[in-house]
Formats: structure tokens, sequence, C-alpha cells
């Protein structure tokens, strides 16, 4: 990847776990701030136009205005549900064809001319099935790598081909290194939230051991 420590960026995230009222009752939500070397409008641009979201995120079709529909390919679709240039784009995220209720909020902070701080927040109904055994890291390591990605295409992925291929790029140790920190990292949020230390822990080995998976001999 050719980015220095990558596994240490996962410490440039902020995370939050907070409870947010949607479809009428409170709600797990996640949150992670991250700063980056880049002018608010342009982290806006990245985030929005269709053409860089395919390269950095994934390719991205719909009705993209207020109101209108998105969809991922192979990933999330949804409604737009507020868009607010260069600050705030609000969509429902769903996934399936009975999804859970799931909102995301991306709000973005000019500091100076040419940093902007994101905070991606996740509200989501989780099965406790789910929940009960992975906790925050199931959605929030993967809006680690999602929020790595974007850093990546900021530095050097703005024209062709994206700067990594994720999916190669996810068995490397490097990238091992960043799940493992990243889960150990929203375990330490869920703790914080007030979960006891022993649930914490559970969750962190059973969201590593998702993500991270044992390789086989010669790998």
């Amino acid at each position: 990847m050719s980015d220095g420590d990558t596994a240490g960026r996962a410490d440039e995230v902020h995370r939050e776990l907070g409870v947010r009222l949607l479809a009428g009752r409170d709600t797990p939500a996640v949150l992670l701030r991250r700063t980056y070397d880049a002018a608010v409008e342009d982290v806006w641009d990245a985030c929005t136009d269709p053409e860089r979201l395919g390269r950095w995120l994934l390719p991205v079709t719909g009705d993209l205005k207020p109101g209108g529909d998105y969809r991922l390919e192979g990933g999330a679709y949804g409604e737009i549900l507020r868009c607010e240039p260069p600050r705030l784009l609000k969509v429902s995220w769903l996934f399936g064809e009975d999804p859970d209720v799931s909102e995301v909020e991306v709000r973005l902070t000019a500091r100076s001319p040419d940093r902007t701080v994101l905070e991606l927040e996740h509200v989501a109904v989780t099965p406790p099935e789910i929940w009960d055994v992975f906790g925050p890291g199931a959605t929030g390591l993967v809006w680690d790598l999602t929020a790595l990605g974007l850093h990546l295409h900021l530095r050097d992925g703005q024209d062709g081909d994206p700067p990594v291929d994720l999916s190669v790029w996810r068995e490397s140790d490097e990238a091992r290194a960043f799940m493992t920190h990243s889960s150990e990292a929203w375990g330490a949020a869920y703790e914080a939230a007030g979960a006891p230390a022993e649930v914490a822990a559970a969750c962190v080995e059973a969201t590593t051991s998702f993500y991270v998976r044992p390789r086989g001999d010669g790998a």
C-alpha cells in the first residue's frame, strides 16, 4: 500500500458509541471522527460525486438528489434524506430484501483551507444475535476501512484507477494488523460507553476472528 504505518492509522480515528432515536426507539449509534489533509469541498466531492465514489468506495447509481434513491453496487441502498453541501449528507442505509432500519450521516467541518474533519455516524437497529456477539466492531471496523480508503483516494487516487485493490490488500499482514487494531479500538470504545470489560473483550475476540481469518498452510 506504500502508506507508511498503515496499521497505526487506526489511531487516527476517534470512536464513540451513543444512542439515537430511530423508528421510534432508542438505537445504538457508532460514530467515528477523522481529519483529512484536504479542503472541505474536495472531501465533499469525494463523498458525493458518483465517478469519484466508484474509485474508492463502490460504483453508485440512482436519483442522486434529496428525496431520491441510491444503490451501491454489491452494497447498501436507500434514500437520500438530507444533502447540504459541503457539510452534511444523510441517507438511509439498507441491505437485503427485508432490511433492518439503518441511517448514516456524514458531517464535514473545515479546520483550515486544507484540513477537514469528517464525522460519520451510523445508527442501526441491530438484531441482538449480532450485537451481543460482535458489539460495535461489526460495523465500526468496516467504517474504519472505509475511512482509510477515503484517505488513500484523497492522497493519491483522484485520477485513474483506485490507489489499491482493497480485496487483495485485506489479506496482507498490513491489513490484518489494521483490522486487529480497529477491532480492539472499538472494544475500548464499547467499554468506555459502559459495557462490562468481559463483554467488550468477548466482542473484540469475535470481531477479530471474523475479519482476520486464520490463514491456510503456505499463506
